[in-house]
């Protein structure tokens, strides 16, 4: 058995500093990376994807809406065609950093309320997808499973990953609780670590109204910007790894 830890970074901006991707890098397997959409300078994406490489983590990119002041939690009605070219921007900058770095871009994954909209919203859900494609056919994506976006992303032949949420509570439907709502975000590193391990198992986890739900992932996910996310990444690595797990990054699957 085998799966993936991934988390957000890069998500520093000149003088303002978000999480510590340093530590961060010691623990999980693959780094979304922003793309200076949402978040990130470049100096910030330049440093991140040297440090991922020189320790063996993937580097993924992070595209987001064109949203600093809101960090892409905010939804935007963005024509398809813009959105297309922005994430298209987004892929070429990052991919610049990746290449210097010695690994290159290993996959793509939405961010924020880009990521929660393609769940969803058909014509953004295609025109991620046309961008992805047209900057590399064999790139891989990581999404919600049931979305959309991974959807078309298998019809138009890209390969496709699920990803499930390690720091985040999940609904009935198997989508992520609004962070707007009370009990969105978790914080207890040892229940949350033990819910990953259910999840990397295939078994059922518990929903934010108290039913079963099945979460299938080849990456689970901790926002490097939650309190806690490195005890709560340390938690989860270890737990995975006592329990006879491998963690290693899902594009060397």
């Amino acid at each position: 058995m085998r799966i993936d830890l991934n988390s957000d970074l890069g998500e520093s901006f000149g003088r303002w500093e978000l999480g510590d991707d340093k530590t961060l890098l010691s623990i999980v397997t693959s780094a979304n990376v922003a793309c200076g959409f949402h978040a990130g300078d470049p100096s910030t994406l330049r440093r991140t994807t040297a440090e991922a490489a020189a320790r063996g983590v993937a580097v993924g990119g992070h595209v987001a809406y064109r949203d600093l002041a809101g960090f892409g939690r905010r939804f935007m009605e963005v024509p398809p065609a813009e959105l297309t070219d922005e994430v298209l921007y987004q892929l070429g900058a990052l991919s610049v950093f990746a290449r210097l770095s010695g690994q290159g871009l290993r996959y793509v994954k939405p961010h924020g309320a880009l990521y929660n909209a393609i769940v969803h919203h058909e014509q953004q859900a295609a025109a991620v997808v046309e961008a992805v494609h047209a900057f590399d056919p064999e790139l891989p994506v990581l999404g919600l499973p049931g979305s959309r976006f991974l959807e078309k992303a298998e019809k138009a032949g890209l390969p496709t990953y699920r990803e499930a949420f390690a720091d985040r509570a999940y609904t009935t439907e198997g989508t992520l609780v609004p962070r707007r709502e009370a009990g969105s975000v978790l914080h207890d590193p040892e229940a949350i670590a033990a819910r990953c391990l259910r999840i990397a198992r295939g078994e059922p986890i518990t929903a934010i109204d108290g039913t079963e739900i099945l979460v299938q992932a080849d990456s689970l996910c901790v926002h490097g910007d939650s309190p806690g996310a490195v005890d709560i990444a340390r938690a989860v690595a270890e737990r995975l790894r006592s329990e006879g797990i491998t963690v290693a990054p899902f594009t060397a699957a």
